[in-house]
């Protein structure tokens, strides 16, 4: 039986509060119907800034009643003091997804994205701290590893922050090992690594790669590689990160704490094997896919040209052990990209 496994098994045998913030995002919605589905209390948290109603509406559809009524959603702002110490109450574990993501808007609004991702993430580890939270597990980025040359990455091991966004993220790190140091409060850090799956946004101009690509195909849009195409990324399935999420909450090594794990599948792909991936599985539901080519062009401001995730550290103390690599993942969200694009299509007419 594996670390999660077990963890599972003792979770649906006792029942705990959770808070989640960014309950309607993308992660967000997805750790809020596992745990849900173990029979746990989720309150969800979330200001719609990038969230989607429908993300709660998918939740509740996937869940026999008994188990929705577990679900208490409150509509509010992590920017707001008041707002956290009320949504903290009563809650036994903190999972920490609510941020305005995306490298690209960081840059160009760096002032609202360290309101939300800073200022508001001080907000909610004070409240839970005063709140006598047992764990707080918080969303962090690959994208503080900045510069730094070396692969795979290594936690310990980052480079100089190449956007807003990062800096953000790497400041939410420190605060957290402050709040371990000063408080005795127990606080784990996950770093994402471009993390794909259903309910994840296909529109819009921050739109992740992947479901951006499979839109691009779908439409016989043109389809922009930045770059040569060599650029590589970690691809990591949801599953994974929710998986990272619960067993970080549930964690009594003291080891863990404080200290910022990497979430991915340890394997590298390319974009222009990326792009390969998506066309090959697609073609043959969609024929005229078979004659696209991607259009290269400049590397993007802010991006980091390689990334891959030594993932042994969260293996060791967190019993972290990835259950979807990129191909598995995409035979489990392809169905739902597709399906969400002809309900926008419709939607549009």
């Amino acid at each position: 039986m594996s670390k999660f496994d077990e963890v599972k098994s003792l979770m649906l045998k006792k029942q705990k509060h959770w808070l989640v913030t960014g309950c309607a995002g993308f992660i967000g919605s997805h750790i809020s119907l596992h745990l849900l589905k173990l029979n746990q209390k989720v309150t969800g948290l979330d200001n719609f800034i990038t969230g989607h109603r429908q993300n709660l509406n998918d939740i509740k559809s996937q869940l026999p009643s008994n188990q929705w009524k577990n679900f208490n959603f409150i509509e509010g702002d992590i920017r707001s003091p008041d707002t956290c110490n009320t949504a903290v109450k009563k809650i036994d574990f903190v999972s920490h997804q609510a941020a305005l993501g995306s490298v690209p808007r960081s840059i160009k609004d760096p002032m609202a994205t360290n309101d939300h991702n800073i200022n508001g993430f001080v907000n909610m580890i004070n409240a839970a701290k005063n709140a006598n939270v047992k764990a707080f597990v918080y969303a962090s980025s690959s994208s503080v590893y900045g510069d730094h040359p070396t692969l795979p990455k290594i936690e310990p091991q980052i480079g100089k922050m190449l956007s807003p966004y990062a800096v953000t993220k790497y400041t939410n790190e420190l605060y957290a090992n402050v709040f371990l140091k000063n408080y005795d409060f127990p606080v784990v850090g996950l770093r994402y690594f471009n993390v794909f799956g259903a309910r994840q946004d296909p529109s819009g101009p921050y739109a992740a790669v992947i479901p951006l690509w499979v839109a691009s195909l779908i439409k016989g849009e043109e389809l922009f590689i930045n770059g040569d195409g060599s650029t590589s990324r970690d691809f990591c399935y949801v599953d994974n990160a929710v998986q990272a999420n619960i067993l970080a909450a549930n964690c009594s090594n003291n080891k863990a704490y404080g200290e910022a794990f990497n979430v991915a599948c340890g394997e590298r792909t390319t974009l222009l094997e990326l792009y390969n991936v998506l066309k090959t599985k697609l073609q043959n539901r969609f024929p005229q896919i078979k004659n696209h080519k991607p259009t290269l062009r400049d590397f993007r401001a802010g991006d980091i040209q390689h990334s891959l995730a030594d993932i042994s550290k969260a293996r060791h103390l967190l019993g972290y052990e990835p259950t979807h690599n990129v191909t598995s993942g995409l035979d489990e969200a392809l169905n739902w990209y597709i399906d969400s694009l002809a309900e926008n299509t419709k939607k549009s007419a």
